[in-house]
């Protein structure tokens, strides 16, 4: 096992996660196998409590696992699939070290951090990085650990004493450090190349060859990063410190990479999408969303703008307090190609999401609801269909006399961590004319990830159906529904589920991938020809070269092709 651990210096936030990545993607482009840890130092067991306002998203993994929103870098880029344990806290190691201390396995030895939390956090890495990350069950030959924070921070002293002792004990050719600082203007973040000289005295003062100060500068985009990493010789650096059995060879992983890149760049035609959501002053508390809405942008040759919305605005207290934010917000939602309604939780700006709802519903703009976007639209046509002028969720009016979205029986009220609807769930496709099992390729069900803690009122549905509200999904048992079309629309869609989870670069999620054909206009062209796109509308660069056939059936629809 080869171990490659990442650090950080001068400010949090320089870009750990995606050098991290892309060394990850360079290495396996390779032809190597290889899995991801990310240590986050804080005292939190796992990220399920936080406000995205605190660390962004909450990412969540097959199992259920709530995570810092790095590991969903590492899976977008990698193409892999991580576990929780993935994911390493100050919480987890310390909970660990306790309870082996109340179990007496230290033979009333004086427990201490040294040697007990650092023997601890190396024998978690040790384990967890043989453990298979990617369909085909091979063990990783390469662990790339990310450490979060700063270097100097106090809540990171044991991990950084623990990779001390960690060095000697797996043997020099068997770990290396990559550094990430910044350089105002190593791994070197700037916003320019760094000139010779430069690199050379970060070399004198850091005690490094100067071909191991790589320049990471600004570039256009995040998939151009590993990239810039090959160009500057990190896998000859890697084959060379670390021993790796990696022969010079062209590397189609990284060459579709360069591809996609590229054609980012060049995209003319764009496509506006309104996000309507209660945290859009952070970008990052929707880093996956936004990265599904990129890869299903790219993958119709369109380039993507995002209109964030925050809900609250489209409020009649809004037009009452500030008025001009309301207007604003409206001609946002109203100028818009497609709304997405995401998930969240708690009243405020509930209301403000149901109106962006009913205006996409009556106005027959492409509507994609997740989570939290989905059982609001069922309480929006509840109201204004239906009739029922209280309806709503539990959660915000437990009172309602139509409670068309209630608490699930296992949820447990009294405790916030870890007590959700959490992880991958399979969803029955129970219609053969939904528009979401074509673009999912006309299978029987998909496997989602999910994280919830309300569900639709199962025994109320037939009063939605009767007017065309179609529950097209549900699960196993048949008794949660998980996804919503809309008789008659362009695309209405709703999704218990987090699709944007499981999206990727060349294979994007088929709920979001809808919602883009649909702004497009391209979405019943699509359905029409059999879910098959033409060369103008995918992967081609229109300079007469297109990514090889294969890459497009690695998108995640079996009978997508070229015409």
């Amino acid at each position: 096992m080869k171990y490659i651990l990442v650090t950080g210096g001068v400010i949090s936030g320089i870009g750990k996660g995606i050098i991290a990545s892309s060394v990850g993607t360079i290495l396996k482009s390779c032809g190597l196998h290889v899995t991801a840890i990310k240590i986050d130092p804080y005292i939190n067991i796992d990220a399920g409590t936080f406000s995205p306002y605190e660390h962004g998203e909450v990412f969540v993994l097959d199992d259920g696992g709530e995570v810092d929103l790095d590991l969903g870098n590492y899976e977008r880029f990698l193409d892999i699939r991580l576990t929780k344990d993935n994911n390493l806290t100050t919480g987890k190691i310390y909970q660990s070290v306790i309870n082996k201390e109340r179990r007496g396995d230290y033979l009333g030895k004086t427990v201490q951090v040294v040697p007990h939390i650092t023997d601890a956090i190396q024998e978690w890495v040790m384990k967890q990085a043989r453990i298979s990350v990617d369909d085909d069950g091979v063990e990783p030959q390469v662990c790339v650990i990310e450490l979060g924070g700063t270097v100097g921070d106090i809540e990171s002293m044991p991990f950084i004493e623990a990779f001390r002792q960690f060095q000697f004990k797996v043997k020099k050719e068997n770990f290396c450090n990559i550094h990430v600082s910044l350089v105002p203007q190593i791994m070197c973040r700037c916003s320019s190349p760094l000139e010779t000289s430069v690199k050379e005295k970060i070399s004198m003062f850091c005690h490094v060859e100067p071909t191991q100060v790589i320049c990471v500068r600004d570039v256009s985009s995040v998939y151009r990063v590993p990239l810039l990493l090959e160009d500057q010789g990190v896998v000859s650096y890697f084959c060379q410190r670390l021993s790796l059995p990696i022969e010079v060879r062209p590397r189609k992983m990284l060459t579709k990479w360069k591809e996609m890149a590229d054609r980012s760049a060049r995209l003319l035609e764009h496509v506006s999408i309104a996000l309507v959501g209660k945290y859009t002053k952070l970008s990052d508390s929707y880093t996956s969303v936004i990265k599904a809405l990129e890869h299903s942008a790219l993958a119709v040759n369109h380039k993507l703008e995002v209109k964030y919305i925050d809900s609250a605005d489209l409020e009649a207290t809004t037009l009452q307090d500030e008025p001009v934010k309301y207007h604003e917000a409206w001609q946002r939602l109203c100028s818009s190609h497609g709304v997405l309604v995401p998930g969240g939780f708690g009243v405020r700006g509930t209301e403000g999401k149901i109106l962006a709802i009913n205006w996409a519903r009556k106005q027959n703009k492409p509507f994609l609801g997740v989570c939290l976007g989905m059982q609001l639209a069922v309480c929006e046509f509840a109201r204004n269909v239906l009739g029922w002028e209280d309806a709503n969720s539990t959660e915000f009016n437990p009172e309602s006399t139509h409670p068309v979205v209630i608490d699930m029986p296992e949820h447990n009220p009294g405790q916030m961590g870890g007590t959700m609807r959490l992880g991958k769930r399979r969803t029955i496709f129970k219609s053969s004319t939904s528009v979401l099992k074509k673009l999912y390729g006309g299978v029987e069900y998909v496997d989602e990830r999910h994280r919830h803690r309300f569900e639709v009122n199962p025994e109320l549905t037939h009063h939605f159906e009767e007017k065309g509200f179609q529950f097209v999904g549900q699960d196993v048992e048949g008794e949660r529904m998980e996804v919503i079309e809309l008789e008659d629309h362009c695309y209405f869609v709703g999704v218990q589920y987090h699709p944007e989870f499981t999206s990727r670069p060349i294979k994007p999620s088929p709920p979001y991938f809808g919602l883009l054909l649909a702004a497009a206009g391209k979405l019943q062209s699509y359905l029409a020809k059999g879910c098959r796109l033409s060369p103008r509308d995918t992967y081609s660069d229109r300079s007469g070269s297109s990514s090889p056939e294969a890459d497009m059936s690695e998108l995640r629809f079996p009978s997508l092709s070229l015409d």
